[in-house]
């Protein structure tokens, strides 16, 4: 059985003058001359530290009644290991409950005053009306002192998790994102761990309280206060509700520096049956906030790839139409950052995308930048600083930054006057250093067999999952085909006199989505008829019926009959085994070699059916038995890549049904089937079946 998925729409307004255009085309011949830098006149931040350690710095803003408070903890870089993902479950579960509210007595406070309360693993913020700022205060400090890490909340939150990552484990950008991640930074550095569902089940309420335990300390923390009150209140208030906070000094470790590749590699994720390929090309650089270089490296890659304005964007996706958008980002880190391009694109035209990527990044090297293509980026730039400046938090970050990194006092009041001091010649300076196309990671995911073989010219081909674990590609050996597979899973299953014995077969299973018990049942007898049911809360959703040649299909109330092409659909979904007929129906076999699933070796088939439906089948190679299945299908203008995945095997009268079923990608969440009945050759009539 397969579930079907069942959506940013960008408006552009171009404004045209048709009229007196010849006179006023002299002016595009140049770009205009720079004017002085516009000034910038942010309030003088005021700074204390508290007798615990608590560093506070208070920015008075008198625009709106509202004032903001923003506790950032500076936790030093630390691998989580088989905990990963514990920093951001503990930051989530902090906000859920205290010894003295339930998580509902939290939200019905702030929504009454209109407070803004939210935790993360690294810190508190809250914001209210300035007349409410005591109440406000109360309410975060009560989180911020007396967490209660509630078992229930964490259940959910733990749930949530999980399900995330079932959802987008057939992400292709989540897979990207991933591999990058380990790619450039190494599974032995903190910033290159990756969650996977182990890790999260080995998270616990308790860890969360030990993580907070550690981390939560005042000696660590900076608290920015924003807003309307003045220095001497905001002051006041802080001592009031956070010298009373206790705890040590964190101490940091040190951790190898991730280098670039000696030479540029391609890392390949398989992604059965996709039509396009998620390209990243990717690599460590050391760009700390407040360096000489990071003026020049913001415009500089705001010409190569900031946005659709960028070179990547205007040649790979305008130019050569192979995307819907090309980017690249440079990111600035206290520790490590790292610089990305990346795309989206067309299996066919992969290796085409990859080539002009470099020749972009070659020639942001190689030729000095236009004034205008440079005026323009700037001006960009500053529009989008000057933007931020009407937001609390984004005024809380300079400060918060200005103190963390010890930037002058005076790096933001002077931000646009370094923007607009930005050359060419710097920024060719700052692509020399920081562009390293022949040093790279080249993360690609995409379907192996149309795309992985046209990649060896950029460099060596390594493959991994998305987990950035290695995967061996195994040779299924010159004695095994795809034909003698099928027959192994057949006599694993049963055997073919066994199956073909099945008259008519009823299958009973049950999940829950979003909290609400389905189940769904699904008859079928020969010669190819079919009928499902499927239940909500006990009540009936849809019903299919198929009589082997159309089908009735029923939607809460609302009946369809449907025939010929329309129909032909069920066919395939009333066939009782579908591998009994792979050898003499016209059905195409293709063995692609070993590949580790689940944790064990499996043979991987490309099937192609007679009608031109694509699947990608996992068989195991110690038991036969097929362990998974990927279908790429086009629905609503959109590819949907669905998964299946079947375990627990057990006999029914001399045959193995898989028990369990997990399916992901077909619907926004991942729905985990279990079979409650078998029944095989037990009378269905065939009125069951009838259409009409």
């Amino acid at each position: 059985m397969s579930i079907r998925h069942i959506s940013l729409i960008l408006a552009c307004f171009v404004l045209g003058i048709a009229s007196g255009q010849a006179q006023s085309e002299d002016f595009r011949k140049n770009a205009p001359k720079p004017g002085p830098a516009p000034e910038v006149q942010l309030s003088e931040y005021e700074s204390m530290t508290l007798e615990n350690g608590m560093q506070v710095v208070v920015v008075e803003n008198k625009k709106l009644p509202i004032v903001s408070y923003q506790l950032s903890i500076d936790i030093p870089m630390h691998m989580e290991g088989d905990n990963a993902g514990l920093s951001a479950m503990a930051g989530q579960l902090l906000r859920n409950g205290t010894t003295n509210r339930s998580k509902a007595e939290l939200d019905e406070a702030a929504d009454f005053f209109g407070d803004s309360l939210n935790a993360s693993g690294a810190g508190v913020f809250a914001s209210s009306l300035t007349k409410h700022k005591n109440q406000l205060l109360e309410l975060m400090t009560d989180v911020l002192y007396n967490p209660a890490f509630p078992e229930d909340e964490f259940a959910k939150i733990k749930q949530q998790t999980l399900s995330g990552i079932a959802a987008n484990i057939n992400n292709p950008d989540f897979i990207s994102r991933n591999v990058s991640r380990v790619m450039v930074y190494g599974k032995d550095h903190p910033y290159g761990e990756v969650q996977t569902q182990e890790n999260i089940e080995n998270i616990t309420a308790e860890k969360c309280r030990s993580y907070y335990e550690t981390y939560f300390t005042p000696a660590a923390a900076t608290l920015v206060i924003v807003g309307d009150i003045s220095v001497a209140e905001a002051k006041k208030d802080a001592q009031k509700y956070f010298a009373q906070w206790t705890g040590s000094s964190l101490e940091k470790a040190d951790y190898n520096k991730p280098q670039p590749p000696q030479q540029t590699k391609v890392d390949f994720v398989d992604k059965a049956g996709a039509v396009q390929s998620v390209v990243n090309i990717t690599y460590p650089i050391y760009l700390k906030p407040g360096d000489d270089d990071y003026f020049a490296a913001t415009v500089m890659n705001t010409i190569l790839g900031g946005g659709s304005n960028g070179r990547l964007f205007k040649n790979i996706r305008e130019d050569k139409a192979y995307t819907y958008g090309a980017y690249s980002s440079v990111s600035t880190d206290e520790e490590v950052g790292r610089f990305s391009a990346s795309a989206s694109v067309r299996n066919e035209v992969t290796d085409s995308t990859i080539m002009e990527f470099m020749y972009e990044l070659n020639r942001m090297r190689d030729e000095k930048v236009g004034d205008r293509e440079l005026r323009l980026a700037i001006n960009n730039i500053a529009g989008s600083f000057t933007r931020s400046l009407e937001s609390p938090q984004r005024i809380a970050s300079f400060a918060l930054n200005t103190q963390r990194y010890g930037l002058p006092s005076n790096y933001y009041n002077n931000y646009l006057k370094s923007l607009f001091a930005v050359t060419a010649d710097d920024v060719m300076k700052v692509a020399n250093t920081f562009l390293l196309p022949e040093n790279a990671h080249i993360v690609v995911v995409g379907n192996k067999g149309d795309v992985a073989s046209k990649l060896e010219q950029f460099g060596s081909v390594s493959y991994f999952d998305a987990f950035g674990n290695p995967v061996e590609n195994k040779a299924a050996g010159n004695d095994i085909t795809a034909e003698g597979i099928i027959e192994k899973y057949i006599a694993a299953i049963g055997g073919a006199e066994k199956l073909s014995a099945v008259n008519d077969l009823t299958i009973r299973m049950s999940t829950s989505v979003q909290g609400m018990a389905l189940e769904v049942t699904n008859e079928q007898m020969n010669p190819g008829m079919m009928h499902m049911t499927v239940k909500m809360n006990g009540n009936v959703m849809q019903e299919v019926t198929f009589d082997g040649a159309k089908a009735k299909v029923s939607q809460m109330g609302n009946a369809q009959v449907v025939e010929g092409e329309q129909a032909d659909a069920f066919k395939s979904q009333a066939v009782f085994f579908p591998e009994l007929g792979f050898m003499n129906d016209g059905t195409k076999l293709s063995l692609e070699g070993v590949e580790t699933t689940g944790g064990s070796d499996a043979y991987k088939l490309v099937v192609t059916t007679p009608a031109g439906q694509t699947k990608t089948q996992y068989y195991d190679v110690a038991s036969g038995l097929k362990i998974k299945e990927i279908e790429v299908q086009e629905a609503q203008g959109q590819t949907v890549t669905s998964t299946q995945e079947f375990s627990d095997y057990q006999e029914v009268d001399g045959i193995l049904f898989p028990f369990q079923m997990l399916s992901t990608g077909a619907m926004p969440f991942p729905v985990n089937f279990k079979v409650e009945e078998v029944k095989i050759n037990s009378g269905l009539e065939t009125s069951n079946f009838t259409v009409e």
